[in-house]
């Protein structure tokens, strides 16, 4: 019988794939010894695997570059990166090596712009887009931007933006419109608390923008929840965007550029399928169509990729401790960490990664539920993205058992309070940075050591 658990591996999916393969029956990931990290760095741990994201990164722009060859689209593409999927330095600095630009959040992103800036990586041509709901600091950080020479758009969130804008600073600036797009019939609300409706932004640039001699519109924003999906809502969004498009055009001569936003997905399984050189190739050749029809000149494109940036740049270790049978049916590996503070989407929404064995392939399996350390009853990790269960080799004693998550590096860190206070204060684990040196050989070090009973005994005022 098959019942080894690289067979279960076998039998599931296609395996090897292009991130995974198995040497001398331990994992590797992108040509990384796994176990020989754990060896060297213990667990649990965090890493970074460096590269990714400039793979990421010019996999879409070859994209785009082949759609708009293929649709002879006379405009250019823009790449920038959504800073609030990861802060980090190691990421920015990673990122902007590939000739992108940024898209902000809130106030303090811009301070990050300032530090990059100060050391050339970014550069007065690179775009720095603004967007969120924005007040004071926010307003002010921008406008400070502004007078410093940046290439800077501020996307309009609201009527009063503008205003606030103007008077913080005195310089011509360029400005976005965001679109408040509807949402799909299964959410809680029917529009977007984010920009401006659709009926209502002819008659706002006709009000606030077209007779205003120190601003110019240069963007339409467009973004839905749900992302980039090859499903009808989709298309008809983006259908009602482009309408709104061609027709602030032929009374706008500098609108020139269209930001379809980000929502790209990640692969959280073996199985994930995804063509993304399809939905680029047809989202450029129904923009272009919509605007011939109109007789508009084509927009520049612009994304806000954030998850796909960095998401599949990231990975989480850790070791089964202890393994408790709770009843006739129920096994619970118990983990050396928390997945409430190190991988809250898994308990926040329920959000599923890929995760496989590290070590022991060639051992029986068995079904099994993996618990966290803290006190909590949701700490719990229960199924995979398409099986309804956990299957892992055999729990035993004496032979160490040691599991990954993989493309976790879009939102954990920032929404588990990197630094900060964890759940039943359960610390933050070592971070790993992981790269390439000239001759493509494995680097590694140590970004962050494991969160220490004395930082967070200081952060709580003992």
């Amino acid at each position: 019988m098959n019942t080894k658990y690289i067979d279960l591996i076998d039998q599931t999916y296609f395996f090897p794939t292009e991130e995974f393969e198995l040497k001398d029956g331990q994992l590797q990931f992108h040509d990384i010894d796994l176990m020989a990290l754990v060896e060297q760095y213990g667990a649990p741990l965090k890493f970074t695997y460096l590269p990714k994201i400039s793979n990421n990164i010019n996999r879409a722009k070859s994209w785009f570059d082949t759609a708009f060859a293929k649709a002879d689209y006379k405009a250019k593409y823009h790449y920038c990166y959504c800073t609030k999927s990861s802060h980090f330095k190691h990421v920015l600095d990673e990122a902007l090596s590939n000739d992108i630009h940024i898209e902000t959040s809130s106030a303090f992103d811009i301070n990050i712009v300032i530090k990059l800036k100060k050391e050339g990586k970014i550069k007065k041509d690179t775009f720095v887009i603004c967007n969120g709901f924005k007040r004071d600091q926010y307003i002010q950080n921008i406008g400070d931007l502004i007078d410093s020479g940046q290439n800077c758009i501020p996307i309009i969130d609201n009527y009063e933006e503008l205003t606030l804008l103007t008077d913080v600073t005195s310089k011509k600036f360029n400005v976005g419109i965001r679109i408040a797009s509807e949402e799909e019939p299964k959410f809680e609300f029917y529009t977007s608390r984010l920009g401006i409706g659709y009926k209502n932004i002819l008659s706002f640039y006709k009000s606030q923008i077209e007779s205003n001699d120190q601003v110019q519109l240069k963007m339409l924003h467009f973004f839905i929840n749900t992302g980039i999906r090859d499903n009808a809502y989709y298309w008809n969004e983006l259908h009602k965007c482009l309408k709104v498009y061609v027709s602030l055009k032929k009374i706008c001569p500098s609108l020139d550029s269209l930001n379809i936003g980000g929502g790209f997905p990640i692969k959280n399984s073996l199985v994930f399928d995804f063509d993304y050189e399809y939905m680029i190739t047809e989202i450029v050749a129904q923009i272009k169509q919509v605007c011939d029809e109109a007789g508009v000149n084509v927009p520049h494109i612009f994304t806000e990729f954030g998850s796909f940036t960095v998401g599949e740049s990231g990975g989480a270790i850790y070791k089964v401790l202890y393994q408790k049978q709770q009843n006739d049916r129920e096994k619970w590996n118990m983990i050396n960490s928390s997945f409430i503070t190190t991988l809250p989407d898994s308990w926040a929404i329920n959000k599923r990664f890929i995760m496989l064995a590290l070590n022991r392939w060639n051992e029986e399996y068995e079904r099994v539920l993996l618990g966290g350390l803290t006190c909590d009853s949701d700490d719990y990790y229960n199924s995979e993205q398409n099986v309804n269960a956990i299957y892992l080799p055999k729990y035993h004693k004496e032979k160490p058992l040691y599991i990954g998550f993989f493309n976790t590096g879009a939102y954990q860190e920032s929404i588990g309070g990197f630094g900060g206070i964890q759940h039943c204060l359960i610390p933050a684990p070592k971070h790993i940075l992981i790269d390439r040196d000239e001759s493509g050989n494995i680097t590694t070090k140590i970004f962050k050591e494991q969160q220490t009973s004395e930082q967070m005994l200081g952060i709580l005022g003992y």
